[in-house]
């Protein structure tokens, strides 16, 4: 089937995004400090690596169907399903919010992705305000928050994160979305070449289920390096209120947030529209 006029216009948008994205090139920093990372991971004996991302990859999958079960995503599935209405009363099930146009699904998503991108300011915020529990809270959070926001943008495209595919698809889309601008254009490749294997009807993921690698761990590092910079702000206060502290962990995590929203929308929706052209 052919695209319309505007989700021709949306797949150029895509295309566009995606050529920057294969302009971001690393500065001798930048690269200095990947060889430095990967250096210093070669160093450490092969089966600890492998047990440190693999208990990595764990905790992932649990964080994903603990999130996934809980009280507030399941409400937001049903808001994603309340709102689809208003288009088309027949939408029933996740699978059914395909059958809405690209302008209808973007709606819906940009409300999702709003919400969490507030959620991420705010959280950032409090880290600045607060005492330790919350610098240490401050990771798992800004996980959870942006893992949240990549299942309801799937979800919104149709796709019930449940099932054991769709549940890898979006735990690499959201690793692939939280690397740095530099590494993204290697893991949207990859993602494009996992849809190209033609598994959209498939249950179970045949793949490989590695998610966890040293790209993953520059972010992590960079976060423990913003909790440490908010740490020492703290100190930096006006009329009681470490201003400088707020400010440099809500901008770190919407900023976070906003990119990994909108590298999880722009995959959503291509995907959306190759399955479209193939029908």
């Amino acid at each position: 089937m052919n695209l319309s006029q505007r989700e021709q216009k949306i797949w150029n948008d895509i295309e566009s995004w995606q050529y920057q994205l294969s302009q971001q090139d690393s500065t001798d920093f930048q690269r200095t400090y990947d060889k430095w990372l990967n250096s210093s991971f070669a160093k450490l004996p092969g089966s600890k690596k492998t047990e440190f991302f693999a208990k990595a990859d764990q905790w992932l999958f649990h964080l994903h169907a603990l999130i996934q079960s809980s009280q507030s995503q399941l409400d937001a599935r049903n808001r994603i399903l309340s709102n689809a209405r208003l288009f088309k009363e027949e939408i029933e099930h996740i699978e059914d919010l395909r059958q809405l146009t690209i302008d209808q699904l973007i709606y819906i998503t940009e409300q999702q992705v709003a919400r969490h991108r507030l959620y991420s300011f705010v959280q950032g915020a409090a880290t600045g305000a607060g005492g330790m529990l919350l610098l240490a809270a401050d990771l798992p959070l800004m996980i959870a928050i942006n893992l949240k926001a990549v299942q309801l943008i799937a979800t919104t495209y149709g796709y019930d994160v449940n099932k054991p595919y769709e549940m890898m698809l979006a735990l690499k889309v959201f690793h692939a979305a939280i690397l740095p601008s530099r590494l993204q254009q290697y893991a949207w490749r990859e993602l494009l070449e996992e849809l190209e294997q033609d598994e959209y009807g498939l249950f179970f993921y045949e793949g490989a289920e590695d998610i966890i690698d040293s790209g993953t761990v520059q972010v992590v590092l960079t976060q423990i390096l913003k909790v440490f910079a908010v740490h020492a702000l703290r100190r930096k206060v006006m009329q009681g209120i470490p201003i400088m502290g707020i400010a440099v962990g809500s901008t770190v995590n919407y900023r976070m947030t906003r990119n990994v929203t909108e590298f999880t929308h722009r995959f959503y929706q291509m995907r959306y529209m190759l399955e479209k052209q193939s029908q």
